[in-house]
């Protein structure tokens, strides 16, 4: 029997926050099974004793429309086939449906990965005219269905500030602890020449400045760009391929957990240079967190709430993330200062190992379940 089900029809099964942070943690810790459910069309994975199972609901490709109107359908029917005592969902389009199941006896929690009114008007899909009228029925949805929800989980303070105090738990998006560590680790000094992202690789968040940037360094012998992870929109690859940099650059592909940490173990700096949209300033990317905890300097946007971060511990250096030349010239002082680079990654270790990890917000996820499971 489900006692939580983790629901997303937009995310992987393999997503860090969903399945190996919440799920994870709650697992074998209240009674009954937790299951996460995605719509992927990779099939069940039942899971072993006392982890986390994985209930399929099919492929809903076929573009937003179709997986909007197909998905709350399909996981309707599955959730009261289960039953469960609590549905934590993870997707806007999910609200309707979150509501239903409210109504119909489940407790609900709403997580909120991404300040969506924000997301919005960065929306290229959508006519600008219409953006900030969407952007503000967005927000009074979202503020409105969380009253009656039995909580709201926020991803940073800033997505908080937007739901009802009362309700709200701010749960970062910290990372776990030696989860990336390197099997074998490099010392600093003795790594190749390379710079990393391991995430969505878009414009949005600075494909090309980073591929233009290593280009810049083409009279060092040996450096490369490493990239991880979908390129989206798919197409966009071709447009990626044909800037000049593309050549020193390494691209993995989608990537599991310990490929991520290879990556990490193996660099010299690692990059986060989202480009300066409304969802992107204030947001608290997860990879810079990630590159931290592994002792990797960083090279960020210059933004206020980076900025405070990365200032605070003296953990990397701040760019302007559409200037490639800016991007190169921070690349190029981590490879001509290696003890100075290798410094700032070790306050960034310590600034996580002392108060941004997932076992401090693991902690509040169980305390906000103790409440839940008790009304």
């Amino acid at each position: 029997m489900a006692g939580i089900v983790f629901l997303t029809t937009v995310h992987p099964r393999n997503d860090t926050r969903i399945f190996f942070k919440e799920a994870r943690s709650l697992a074998g810790r209240f009674p009954g099974e937790v299951l996460l459910m995605v719509a992927d069309g990779h099939g069940h994975d039942a899971g072993e004793s006392g982890t986390v199972a994985v209930r399929d609901l099919g492929s809903l490709e076929g573009g937003r429309i179709r997986r909007a109107l197909l998905g709350p359908r399909r996981a309707w029917s599955a959730i009261r086939r289960i039953n469960p005592v609590v549905v934590h969902f993870h997707d806007p389009e999910l609200i309707p449906l979150g509501i239903a199941l409210k109504l119909s006896g489940c407790r609900v929690i709403y997580d909120v990965h991404e300040d969506v009114p924000r997301q919005i008007l960065s929306k290229d899909w959508l006519p600008a005219l219409i953006r900030r009228p969407v952007a503000a029925a967005m927000g009074a949805v979202e503020f409105s269905a969380a009253r009656v929800f039995d909580a709201v989980v926020a991803a940073t303070p800033s997505i908080a500030k937007r739901f009802p105090a009362a309700k709200t738990v701010t749960i970062q998006n910290y990372p776990i602890l030696r989860e990336l560590e390197a099997a074998v680790p490099v010392p600093y000094a003795e790594r190749p020449l390379h710079f990393v992202y391991p995430g969505v690789i878009a414009a949005i968040r600075g494909a090309e400045e980073m591929i233009r940037a290593v280009h810049l360094l083409g009279d060092l012998a040996g450096v490369k760009l490493e990239l991880a992870g979908g390129i989206n929109p798919s197409d966009y690859a071709s447009t990626l391929r044909a800037l000049p940099g593309w050549e020193s650059v390494v691209y993995h592909g989608e990537v599991a957990r310990a490929g991520v940490a290879r990556m990490l173990g193996t660099a010299r700096a690692g990059l986060v240079v989202h480009h300066p949209v409304p969802n992107e300033v204030e947001a608290q990317p997860i990879k810079l967190y990630e590159y931290m905890s592994e002792g990797l300097p960083v090279i960020a946007s210059d933004f206020p709430l980076l900025r405070e971060i990365v200032e605070g511990c003296g953990c990397g250096l701040l760019v302007d993330p559409m200037d490639p030349r800016a991007i190169a010239n921070a690349m190029r002082w981590i490879l001509d200062h290696p003890l100075e680079a290798e410094r700032m990654g070790e306050r960034g270790r310590e600034a996580v190992e002392r108060s941004c990890s997932w076992d401090q917000e693991a902690a509040k996820l169980v305390e906000l379940y103790l409440k839940v499971y008790a009304k």
